[in-house]
């Protein structure tokens, strides 16, 4: 069942967007612009940004005669892909309403394209859609064929195609994530800039943000799955000096929420430098050990993302702020706008 937020078309505009400010010690919601963000934070506060670019992760195909559409889900460490499949379709049909693929199973040949040849490898129990890949070939030949011929992962409420560069943010760096890591969109260079003069320090990490929606409804609920990341030794730093002085430590994203607190679950506590995978699942009652703020998009409630979001929304106000959030009309998704929860 779709969110009020979802009916709400997703465009992008010249102007900047808009901020939801969510106070939470002072209980205030409060209608902002992007512009805003900088006096929004104070100087000595630290913003971490995930810096992961957007894969052209989604490709067409063939398997055992039927056309399929495979969306990458994230590179494991043996050099296996997990892989969302679809039947017959595209972003066009509602991920809800797409067809599931014909019955896979290891040892399955994909064609996807010239260049693109995989094979299953490995099957989830939890839905017939979510399976393991290795793609043919050297890693040369395939970085070269998925840039030519994959394309962004799309859905159905943005109805032109998206070219590559509209999912990237401005800071985009290693290739890692399945989607856009949405919640940077909105930070331009010109407002990175302003950021920084106002005192607001800026520090870095590599989030390989998965994907959102599946369309199969055992699948969505066990979302997000296991991510890799890596933490860069002078974020770390960044993050102790910030606390060290007083500083908020401010995520952009749910992404580094994750990266940063299931970094510090791990280290019993204490953040490391260094790549993880983190399965973490964050929701309401989680008590965060090192954000004390989240930039955000505007999250439907039935979403992974809300379920986070949640967990800097005590009290009543995680009902107001939906109820903000619809009556304003914000726009969800990833062209949308925006959530500030800073206290």
């Amino acid at each position: 069942m779709k969110h009020a937020l979802e009916d709400v078309p997703a465009r992008v505009s010249k102007q900047p967007g808009r901020l939801l400010h969510v106070d939470p010690q002072r209980a205030m919601l409060t209608d902002r612009g992007m512009d805003a963000l900088p006096e929004l934070l104070r100087p000595g506060d630290l913003l971490v940004l995930n810096d992961a670019a957007t894969l052209p992760a989604s490709l067409v195909g063939t398997a055992r005669g039927e056309p399929i559409e495979v969306r990458l889900a994230g590179e494991e460490p043996d050099g296996t892909w997990r892989a969302v499949v679809f039947g017959a379709g595209d972003w066009r049909t509602p991920t809800e309403s797409r067809p599931p693929p014909p019955a896979l199973a290891p040892g399955d040949s994909l064609r996807l394209g010239p260049g693109l040849h995989a094979q299953v490898t490995a099957r989830s129990d939890v839905s017939t859609r979510l399976l393991w890949i290795r793609f043919a070939g050297s890693a040369e030949r395939f970085w070269s064929a998925l840039y030519l011929h994959g394309r962004p992962v799309q859905y159905a409420y943005e109805p032109s195609p998206l070219p590559l560069h509209r999912v990237q943010t401005a800071y985009a760096s290693r290739p890692w994530a399945s989607e856009m890591p949405s919640a940077g969109r909105p930070l331009t260079l010109e407002l990175l800039g302003r950021l920084r003069a106002r005192g607001v320090d800026l520090a870095r990490l590599t989030h390989a943000a998965g994907l959102s929606s599946t369309g199969d409804p055992a699948l969505d609920a066990a979302l997000p799955l296991p991510e890799r990341y890596e933490i860069p030794a002078a974020t770390v730093r960044a993050v102790a000096d910030t606390r060290r002085r007083g500083g908020r430590v401010v995520a952009v994203g749910t992404t580094v929420v994750r990266a940063l607190e299931g970094a510090a679950l791990s280290g019993g506590g204490d953040l490391g430098p260094g790549p993880g995978l983190t399965d973490l699942r964050i929701t309401r009652g989680f008590e965060p050990r090192l954000v004390k703020g989240l930039l955000s998009g505007i999250h439907a409630r039935d979403s992974s993302h809300f379920e986070l979001l949640s967990a800097f929304l005590p009290g009543p106000l995680e009902l107001l702020y939906t109820m903000h959030a619809t009556a304003g009309r914000y726009r969800g998704h990833e062209f949308g706008d925006s959530t500030l929860v800073l206290g």
